[in-house]
């Protein structure tokens, strides 16, 4: 499983329209992406302009060859990028450890 980190910076003051943007464009495009095996959004605290897009791929060439070479990218990319204010940084992880809290542990 590879999980793909894409650093996303925004034009101030869109967010609203990019957060609807990247849901509709996970649900309707990458959703049916060769090797897609979920998404996940998070929101920048201190930099509101900031969002990282996690998607776990099955294997690093769904991502890097299939989605990103094949039709579906330049849906995707019609879909949410008009709010960029600079191309993502995107880079790839694989899993070293997973470590849940305990039960009765800190939450």
């Amino acid at each position: 499983m590879i999980l793909e980190v894409a650093d996303i910076r925004i034009q101030p003051g869109r967010q609203a329209e990019f957060e609807a943007a990247v849901q509709r464009g996970i649900g309707t495009v990458i959703a049916g992406a060769q090797g897609f095996r979920g998404a996940r959004v998070q929101h920048g605290v201190e930099q509101p302009e900031r969002y990282l897009l996690l998607i776990h791929w099955e294997r690093l060439e769904d991502h890097s060859v299939t989605f990103r070479a094949g039709p579906l990218f330049p849906q995707w990319r019609a879909i949410v990028g008009p709010y960029f204010a600079a191309p993502p940084v995107v880079e790839h992880f694989t899993l070293l450890a997973d470590i849940p809290v305990a039960p009765g542990g800190p939450t």
